[in-house]
């Protein structure tokens, strides 16, 4: 497997001399001093999932009322969203349903979209008032657009190269939802098309964008830095585990050389070790999976050290919070149009399939057995 790895490396290395090395650093940005671009930022909107319709509404002028119940409870829908599960937090002044706030980024005009549900893509285009074409397939999202939206809310990005592909060869910007993709294999697939056809692709996670989490790695600072640290998450589905390791990149560092997995019939937790590197934590950080749901969908952070009281945690990080990180992603997705260069701490993602990569790894080899399973994470250079 390393051997596999270390090949995919240097694959990885001949197909990045471009833009990802250079990233801008993420910055917060005042919702109240944007303004709205001269000519929208026309996109292709493909997945109308609860992720869609989570982004889509921060970025696109649409109907609130609709939005907050626009399926009957009497009838059946495949999306949470459709309950107003979306709108419940993006308007959260109760007296008045039609007050954003969560943050809306000017400069977007959704044209098309498509959802694997018809029904879904058609009732979307209904909320959204740019009235978007409801695409056939997801091949014909990125005619005539400028920025290609792969939406996921709850998938293992086992199609996110297939979605992508059409848009990387037309040229077209993309973002891509997390995770990037249930494989390194698959993201470096998109990185070479996007190299060749002079298409800038990003891909991120709200973890690593919302203000709470880069407030908790400064708070580092009040116990002389981290000796050890945990992540509490929901489950090592990709879907769930990719922000639970975008926190523990984002608030304790990147190159993570080697992971652990212990594994038992109704919990699994990862260990991540920085191997002794300076200014990482020596002991490592745990990620506890299955931990049961967290309220709101929040993730709790811990760290302990040498300085202060020893130890900080936070309260969580979850609905009520994602908001801004969204909207951030936003701004960044919205600067790489106008750029042509990915932004953002798009390495840290592209770091984390990797160590999602050997945690699935560990954990198969270690099957329900309670007992540690290490596998090595490749050097990924990209700093």
């Amino acid at each position: 497997m390393y051997t596999l790895q270390k090949k995919l490396m240097l694959i990885f290395l001949a197909l990045l001399p471009f833009a990802l090395l250079g990233q801008a650093p993420v910055t917060a940005t005042d919702p109240a001093k944007e303004t709205k671009s001269e000519k929208p930022i026309r996109v292709g909107l493909i997945g109308c999932d609860t992720h869609g319709m989570y982004y889509g509404p921060q970025m696109q002028k649409h109907d609130p009322i609709l939005f907050s119940l626009p399926v009957p409870m009497d009838k059946p829908a495949p999306y949470t969203w459709m309950r107003g599960g979306m709108h419940y937090y993006q308007y959260t002044y109760y007296p008045d349903p039609t007050r954003m706030t969560a943050p809306f980024v000017e400069g977007f005009k959704i044209v098309k979209l498509w959802d694997k549900d018809r029904d879904a893509a058609e009732l979307a285009a209904k909320i959204f008032n740019s009235s978007p074409e409801v695409c056939e397939s997801f091949e014909q999202v990125s005619d005539d657009v400028d920025l290609v939206f792969i939406a996921d809310c709850n998938g293992d990005g086992h199609d996110h190269l297939i979605l992508a592909t059409p848009g990387l060869k037309k040229g077209i910007p993309t973002f891509v939802d997390k995770p990037f993709a249930n494989s390194l294999t698959d993201v470096l697939a998109m990185l070479k098309l996007s190299k060749e056809y002079n298409a800038p692709i990003m891909s991120l996670s709200i973890l690593q964008t919302v203000p709470e989490t880069r407030l908790f790695a400064r708070r580092l600072e009040e116990i002389d830095g981290a000796h050890f640290g945990t992540v509490q998450g929901e489950s090592t589905n990709r879907a769930a585990l990719i922000h639970t390791i975008c926190i523990a990149l984002t608030v304790f560092g990147s190159d993570v050389e080697s992971v652990r997995a212990l594994t038992g019939p109704n919990h699994t937790s990862i260990h991540l070790d920085w191997g002794g590197q300076p200014d990482r934590p020596l002991h490592g950080v745990m990620i506890n999976c299955e931990t049961g749901r967290g309220w709101h969908c929040s993730m709790y952070i811990s760290a302990l050290g040498p300085g202060g009281r020893g130890v900080i945690y936070n309260q969580g990080i979850g609905d009520w919070e994602f908001p801004q990180g969204s909207a951030e992603i936003l701004r960044l997705i919205k600067k790489m149009v106008e750029t042509g260069k990915p932004q953002g701490p798009v390495n840290q993602m592209i770091e984390a399939v990797a160590i999602a990569d050997a945690a699935d790894a560990a954990i198969n080899a270690g099957e329900t057995q309670p007992f540690e399973i290490v596998q090595t994470v490749p050097n990924l250079n990209l700093k």
